[in-house]
């Protein structure tokens, strides 16, 4: 498989990065694009890697938040066929607290009716394609994770509860070597995710986990105990970014070694 980064935070091969994350991956003939940026900027640098959008076969949003969704616009404009497996968790309902107030930072607004029939809201484990599956959350206590992070999602008028991610998921694809699982922000923890991977593939090895670890906001502490549980969850190789933040991806290069590289705009990898 190919993966070719559209959009990270940061800027490479003469490509503009910004806030967000965005990958086209080649994978036995079909194409999938995870995440369309925070804007159309991933369009922009796909023309300029030679990638052609309405060639995407498959589109997946790993979770609700406008950094990973707000590009779908532009991606329905340059795509007339391939479908967007969301969550089934997904609706326009996350937010951020500020003091007392609550900002919204989920997917463009009206976007899930505008575009239904487009939309597939996937199962908690669904095969899309043969050795390409989406992973929800099986983790229990997520929601201690959005308090700590301050996200929300809206209940009603004027309810709001601690995030349990459950808008969010894994793309997993399956190599004579292991999987690769990738999962933009990992909001519930890269080493949940890693573990509820190999829950469903307990003959397989972890190849690859690939994403953000939303580390940028964690103390040198939290980052050294976290990347101890990454290694004995037994990922392979970690190829990081976005919501890592350097500071923290430093820490996980002195912990894991060579096992972990960083993603930047216009990266292209093999797996």
């Amino acid at each position: 498989m190919k993966i070719y980064v559209l959009v990270d935070n940061t800027d490479g091969s003469g490509l503009k990065g910004e806030w967000g994350l965005s990958f086209y991956i080649e994978y036995n003939g079909k194409t999938v694009l995870l995440d369309a940026g925070l804007s159309p900027l991933f369009a922009v640098n796909a023309d300029r890697m030679g990638l052609d959008l309405n060639n995407v076969d498959y589109a997946v949003l790993s979770h609700a938040h406008d950094d990973h969704a707000n590009g779908l616009e532009k991606f329905f404009e340059l795509n007339d066929h391939a479908m967007l497996y969301v969550a089934g968790g997904c609706e326009e309902n996350c937010y951020d607290r500020h003091g007392l107030f609550f900002k919204y930072a989920g997917v463009p607004r009206g976007i899930m009716s505008r575009h239904a029939d487009r939309i597939i809201k996937a199962d908690a484990d669904m095969m899309i394609a043969d050795g390409i599956r989406l992973l929800g959350h099986t983790t229990p206590g997520l929601e201690k994770l959005g308090l700590m992070e301050k996200m929300y999602l809206k209940q009603g008028f004027m309810r709001y509860i601690p995030d349990d991610f459950r808008h969010e998921q894994s793309l997993i694809f399956e190599t004579d070597d292991g999987i690769a699982v990738f999962n933009s922000c990992s909001h519930a923890g890269a080493d949940n995710i890693v573990n509820e991977a190999a829950q469903v593939y307990p003959d397989k090895k972890i190849l690859a986990m690939i994403g953000g670890f939303h580390l940028f906001n964690k103390s040198d502490e939290y980052v050294r105990a976290f990347a101890k549980r990454l290694e004995d969850a037994g990922a392979m190789h970690i190829y990081t970014g976005h919501c890592t933040g350097q500071k923290a991806w430093n820490i996980l290069h002195d912990e894991l070694g060579d096992k972990v590289h960083a993603l930047k705009t216009g990266m292209v990898f093999e797996l």
